[in-house]
């Protein structure tokens, strides 16, 4: 199977009647419906791998909006995604930072090294345990550990084209790996759950904020600096 063939990927599973029952808790968090879309599109990609026609239909017909407005808002936004996606989608960021610190070259090593284009699933291989997709993404907000990538929304800082292969590598045979700044990499789907609103109990696992995003915040302590109040008042430190 080429690698054009594999992004194509299996055919989706169905929307059951749970995730439909989900879908609609969902809707029923928000006093206007339709302000449940996008985490509605999120739960479709949890239990359908990505975007589909289904999918869109479903949320429309529980909305009571058109399947149109619905195909505009998945269509929008880059991270709903109308191809299949591997278990694991690693997005390399390719904005300006990240691109001058080494990304673009991250970006072409792993293209490379995957054998795949942009937003394609790499071949599975023979005794592989995991399938993998590639993305160029813009600004993570993560400048200042660049060059950063992305493993199914999860940041791996401070990545070269070796460490991002190797990276790859261990998805793609099932060895587990843990985010730089948050928990043990879950499955795409998985992740896509967690983003529908539905917790999987590990938001406080792994590490959060690390040294560099704290740099500020140190010096600020060290100079007893604090922020104005909106009412003109200092601000407690």
């Amino acid at each position: 199977m080429t690698a054009s063939e594999a992004s194509q990927g299996p055919m989706s599973s169905a929307i059951t009647d749970a995730t439909l029952a989900e879908l609609a808790e969902i809707a029923a968090r928000y006093p206007e419906a339709r302000s449940g879309l996008l985490p509605m599109l999120h739960l479709v990609q949890s239990a359908q791998g990505r975007i589909t026609p289904e999918g869109i239909q479903a949320c429309a017909d529980l909305l009571g909006i058109t399947a149109a407005e619905v195909s505009g808002v998945a269509t929008f936004y880059t991270m709903y995604k109308r191809r299949p996606v591997g278990d694991f989608h690693v997005g390399v960021c390719t904005n300006t930072l990240c691109a001058v610190m080494g990304g673009d070259l991250i970006f072409e090593r792993l293209k490379q090294h995957l054998d795949v284009g942009n937003d394609e699933v790499a071949e599975r291989r023979p005794g592989d345990q995991a399938t993998v997709s590639l993305e160029h993404v813009e600004c993570n907000a993560a400048c200042d550990y660049a060059p950063v990538v992305m493993v199914n929304w999860e940041f791996m800082d401070n990545q070269t084209p070796t460490s991002a292969t190797d990276l790859v590598d261990d998805l793609r045979a099932g060895v587990e790996v843990s985010s730089t700044r948050g928990p043990r990499l879950c499955t795409w789907r998985e992740a896509e759950r967690v983003l529908a609103g539905f917790d999987d109990g590990r938001a406080d696992d792994g590490p959060a904020a690390g040294a560099a995003s704290l740099a500020g915040l140190e010096i600020a302590r060290e100079n007893d600096w604090s922020a104005p109040r909106a009412d003109g008042e200092e601000a407690a430190r």
